[in-house]
């Protein structure tokens, strides 16, 4: 009974990862420029290596470390334009992210640089960054009604039973729908089997301040520092620099493939680390081996749910916006939570700049809004203790 339960928390990680936000993946890495094969192969090798390193951490420390790719991170790509330099370009600058993590491990002064950062600020430039993706709900119900409407009304019913299973149901009826399309259409299905299509890195400023910073900041604020907590309110002591030197080389791996970050995971590692997974908290980190085994095996769907999100991109876009509303939601909340005086203003300012999608020097406006927070809050501190 209790291999069964390990098995099935072990899916369920897998399952909930991926279908509720494997969509996001794809939008964000063709936003950074990605072709559509491009992004196939960033989704296929964050799968693999992701689910490698969790893997390998259960194995390893015998605890419940689930990983994940960068959500917050991705929702910044999706957010933000194609850099200077292209694709490439972008590919260098989750190359450096991943060092960025590996040295966080290493040097514990750059994890309490990053920690420094008000969190208020860090939750208002994410909240900022995802507000344009969460209106794609809205635009899609014109574009696309016949397909974007079932799938609001499932992701509906499903939050009010099941809040858990409500975007990854909403993926799949997206699915479902965009299948019946093709079938119907009698077109000629695009390429369905996995490829991993190597790209050679290039680094420019405006990609590495554009895209690096911010993706290692709320990788940093938005994901690490959340599971180390939720982890820790299971019992277990983190393995902070284990885990950090082995998701910084997994995204150093995945990069050149398109991969952008991997991290502690947030919500799916509450699923790990509880009752749920096991009776014995010293058998719970079995459910997370099984869950890395089970997201090798899906990297293996990338290139076909990349050729089916074509059909209609409206539904893609759909899906990524409902799934994430609940991190806007966190988000926002998160960002007004401010005791401090002049940290609420100045997470009002970085959350205006985020929302406003300004571009300067070729560099996006998550840059840019955490910039001008920073100083505003700097200047309304200054002659105040």
């Amino acid at each position: 009974m209790e291999r069964g339960r390990v098995f099935a928390t072990g899916l369920t990680i897998s399952l909930v990862g991926f279908c509720g936000t494997s969509s996001v993946v794809l939008a964000g890495l063709q936003s950074a420029g990605a072709t559509p094969g491009q992004a196939a192969s960033g989704l296929a090798a964050l799968c693999l290596v992701h689910g490698l390193a969790m893997w390998w951490m259960a194995q390893r420390t015998r605890m419940p470390v689930a990983l994940a790719w960068s959500l917050p991170g991705v929702a910044l790509l999706a957010a933000g334009s194609v850099p200077d330099g292209g694709w490439p370009a972008a590919v260098g600058a989750f190359l450096v992210t991943g060092v960025l993590i590996i040295l966080t491990g290493l040097w514990p002064t750059l994890g309490r640089l990053v920690s420094s950062i008000p969190a208020p600020i860090a939750q208002a430039m994410l909240a900022g960054v995802l507000v344009p993706l969460c209106l794609a709900p809205v635009s899609g119900v014109i574009e696309e009604p016949l397909l974007v409407v079932p799938i609001l009304v499932i992701w509906l019913l499903l939050m009010r039973l099941a809040p858990r299973w409500a975007a990854p149901a909403a993926f799949l009826v997206g699915i479902v729908l965009l299948i019946v399309l093709v079938l119907r259409s009698g077109e000629q299905a695009g390429p369905l089997l996995p490829t991993l299509e190597p790209v050679m890195p290039a680094f420019s400023w405006s990609a590495l301040i554009g895209i690096t910073v911010p993706l290692y900041i709320v990788t940093m604020a938005s994901q690490n520092v959340p599971g180390v907590a939720i982890l820790s309110s299971y019992g277990y002591t983190a393995p902070w620099r284990h885990t950090m030197s082995v998701t910084g080389l997994g995204t150093v791996i995945a990069a050149p493939f398109g991969g952008h970050a991997i991290n502690f995971a947030a919500v799916t590692q509450a699923m790990g680390a509880s009752a749920d997974a096991h009776s014995d908290p010293g058998q719970r980190w079995r459910a997370v081996r099984a869950a890395g085994l089970v997201q090798v095996g899906l990297a293996a769907s990338a290139t076909a749910l990349t050729t089916l999100v074509a059909v209609a991109p409206a539904v893609l876009a759909a899906v990524a916006g409902l799934a994430l509303l609940p991190s806007l939601a966190s988000s926002l909340s998160a960002s007004m939570k401010a005791s401090e005086p002049g940290l609420r203003e100045a997470a009002v300012v970085t959350f205006v700049v985020a929302v406003s999608g300004v571009t300067v020097f070729d560099i996006g406006a998550a840059f840019w809004a955490l910039l001008a927070g920073l100083a505003v809050y700097a200047a309304l501190r200054i002659g105040r203790r």
